[in-house]
């Protein structure tokens, strides 16, 4: 009997690919072999409904005409060119970036993806200020380069703690406040405080930035509350320390806005991007830089580059992914799904299931926190939550989790009647003796 291309992409997996963030012997990948849209399916027809947008970057929804027609124009004409080169494809998905962002941003250094992103950012503030000191969330990721993991703040950072000049500390998350507090003001001044006080207790002459996700992702899709990116403006403006914020998972549409710290008043120095630019269909990503911080490599050499910076096909797919998405609504889409869709479906779930202890999020952005206990808000065990990964695939939807939460994340180009089918298997499923 003929082995399936199921059992044969399997057999390949486990001879010879090496997983992130795993233990190689007890893994068992889900084979996926195409999708389209909201949906991907395996060799033998298993279709799943993918709201995980695999790792939040498929924001255009899978194989989108426009974005494929783009790339394999591009490929037809040039596959690949050296970045010291001008191209015209690197020109025009520059400009469409630049064009999104706030005005005084006129540059693009392009990277590979969101980690070496938000690692050139980091060398951009340090040579910027003359500071050495970089600050950001223990409930934070920012990727898995030699800086970015150690500014990082979640446990992966722990066994890769060789950069220096790193320091952490705590964000607002009111519904596990590190700060006692009561409100969301409450939350965002002492939030704020506890700032200030790690600025100058650093030294504030040796912190040369602040690296905020503008919402927090992977570490749970925090909202900040109103006040606070503000806040850390003021601060960075006080104390002379550059801004970046990392837009690299809730960027690009995901949120209802094109950056999600537009809903904030809030403009940084830098900005970090990657997956939604172009929904991870060719690996890139960026820094959006300030005038005033790219003026300082008018007449000094940035000390810094990669082989495939602006790489010709993933430039095209940036081309065609911005202009799909701004010819289709698509970022309207995100922001009306999450407005009439998502939030109110999410909260009525919240309302029949004493599992969930808070649902959180906008746009396409959504995070369902499950509890043991919603008094004490005893997170459920992982035990709990591999259940829950179980059951919601045997009902054909692909989840994102992470630690005791549902992240709630499709393609920006959701349909409601998507959403619905979503919602009714997150019911049903929620509706389960999970604790038991």
């Amino acid at each position: 009997m003929t082995q399936s291309l199921n059992a044969h992409t399997s057999e390949l997996d486990r001879a010879h690919v090496f997983h992130s963030w795993s233990a190689q012997a007890a893994l068992k990948p889900l084979v996926i072999a195409g999708g389209l849209g909201c949906r991907v399916w395996d060799h033998d027809g298993r279709r799943y409904l993918d709201f995980s947008s695999q790792l939040v970057n498929v924001n255009i929804g899978h194989q989108h005409p426009a974005v494929v027609k783009a790339i394999t124009e591009q490929a037809a004409l040039l596959t690949t060119i050296a970045p010291s080169t001008a191209n015209l494809a690197r020109g025009e998905a520059a400009k469409r970036i630049t064009d999104r962002a706030p005005a005084g941003f006129n540059k693009v250094f392009f990277t590979n993806g969101g980690a070496d992103a938000n690692e050139n950012a980091m060398r951009m503030a340090r040579l910027h200020t003359g500071r050495d000191k970089v600050l950001s969330l223990y409930k934070s990721y920012h990727g898995n380069t030699g800086a970015a993991i150690v500014a990082t703040g979640d446990w992966r950072r722990i066994p890769n703690e060789y950069a220096r000049g790193h320091v952490h500390f705590f964000g607002p998350f009111l519904y596990r406040s590190e700060f006692w507090a009561t409100s969301e003001a409450e939350e965002c001044a002492r939030a704020l405080h506890h700032l200030e006080r790690v600025i100058q207790g650093e030294g504030v002459a040796s912190v040369a930035a602040i690296l905020l996700e503008s919402i927090p992702g992977t570490a749970g899709i925090m909202m900040p509350p109103a006040g606070y990116l503000p806040g850390v403006r003021a601060l960075c403006d006080k104390y002379g320390i550059v801004l970046i914020l990392d837009e690299v998972m809730c960027g690009f549409g995901r949120t209802g806005n094109w950056f999600a710290f537009q809903a904030y008043d809030v403009v940084p120095d830098l900005i970090t991007f990657a997956k939604g630019v172009n929904s991870g269909y060719v690996p890139t990503g960026g820094v959006i830089i300030s005038d005033a911080i790219a003026a300082d490599f008018d007449e000094t050499v940035f000390p810094g580059g990669l082989t495939y910076s602006g790489h010709p096909l993933a430039m095209a797919s940036i081309v065609g992914a911005l202009d799909a998405m701004e010819t289709e609504g698509i970022v309207e889409n995100a922001a009306r799904i999450g407005r009439d869709v998502l939030e109110p479906g999410l909260k009525i779930l919240q309302a029949r299931h004493p599992i969930i202890g808070e649902v959180r999020g906008v746009g396409v952005f959504w995070a369902v926190e499950l509890v043991a206990d919603p008094e004490t808000r005893e997170p459920v065990s992982a035990a709990v939550m591999a259940r829950v990964k179980a059951e919601l695939l045997g009902r054909g939807l692909l989840p994102f989790l992470m630690e005791n939460r549902i992240h709630v994340v499709p393609p920006c180009v959701v349909t409601d009647a998507e959403v619905a089918e979503a919602l009714a298997i997150y019911d049903e499923v929620l509706s389960l003796d999970l604790l038991s």
